[in-house]
């Protein structure tokens, strides 16, 4: 039996952000993939509700949180998270997420060490420079098409597998498609906005500020997996786990897997 999802809007700095959670037990908050939102969280918020209360949000202009006109910094995200904590009377929580979502959780850690206690960084992204960022997000956009107004056009599972397999879970349906779709149309022409803000994001620096235990979890197939040692090596204490033949959308398709993780990490 699935376990019920609660919603609600918690003001912040950043306008109202939406936030969907489940569940009952010390607190992970959890940060979703670029261009996503909470909704594609929903198999992770249940996988850990039987041992945690899951929180997860939508970051400003994702989901169902309010569209913003500036362009934020991944720490903006997270101190989205923190005032999403305050509003819910969350005092400390452990932090996870994966991709953009990881480098939030990053954030978490290193900027507010007296709320977060652990870190759960899942398919940590590394950009070796501003150079490569720039060439990696460009050729994301690629194969992200738009319509002549800029806005987001919806994309079949065909032209993913086609045009760019690595962002695709292993075992990708129309259907997962569809809530990708629809996250995308739900963020319209801001969906850039965190990659502009992962561009920028000190990784290195982040895992190296970090004092709290640390668990790295990467797809064995996922693209930026072959940094994964460089990033050890500024996070000493973190552990590194492989999820054999995961790629990437680890946190939708592997939830029972990650929460396991998360459960023998955390607990």
């Amino acid at each position: 039996m699935s376990l019920p999802i609660e919603r609600g809007l918690a003001k912040t700095f950043a306008g109202h952000i939406h936030w969907r959670a489940c569940g009952q037990g010390p607190a992970v908050m959890i940060s979703h993939i670029n261009q996503q939102s909470s909704a594609l969280m929903i198999e992770l918020l249940q996988a850990l509700g039987t041992h945690f209360r899951a929180v997860a949000t939508d970051y400003p202009s994702h989901g169902n949180s309010d569209h913003i006109d500036w362009q934020p910094a991944i720490e903006d995200y997270a101190r989205c998270v923190v005032e999403v904590m305050d509003t819910l009377k969350v005092e400390r929580a452990f932090a996870m997420g994966e991709a953009v979502g990881a480098a939030v959780s990053i954030a978490l850690g290193s900027r507010w060490p007296q709320r977060i206690d652990k870190v759960v960084a899942i398919n940590t992204p590394y950009f070796s420079d501003a150079e490569t960022a720039r060439t990696d997000i460009a050729d994301i956009a690629k194969v992200r098409p738009s319509d002549a107004s800029g806005f987001p056009a919806p994309r079949s599972i065909e032209f993913l597998l086609k045009n760019d397999p690595e962002h695709a879970p292993m075992q990708p349906s129309q259907s997962w498609m569809d809530r990708i779709n629809t996250a995308q149309f739900e963020i319209g022409r801001d969906r850039w906005q965190a990659m502009g803000a992962l561009a920028k994001f000190d990784t290195l620096g982040g895992l190296a500020a970090l004092e709290c235990p640390v668990l790295m979890v990467y797809g064995e197939r996922f693209i930026y997996g072959k940094h994964r040692a460089l990033l050890q090596s500024k996070c000493p204490q973190a552990r590194v786990e492989i999820i054999a033949n995961g790629r990437f959308c680890m946190t939708w398709e592997r939830a029972t897997d990650i929460a396991g993780h998360a459960r023998a990490f955390l607990l």
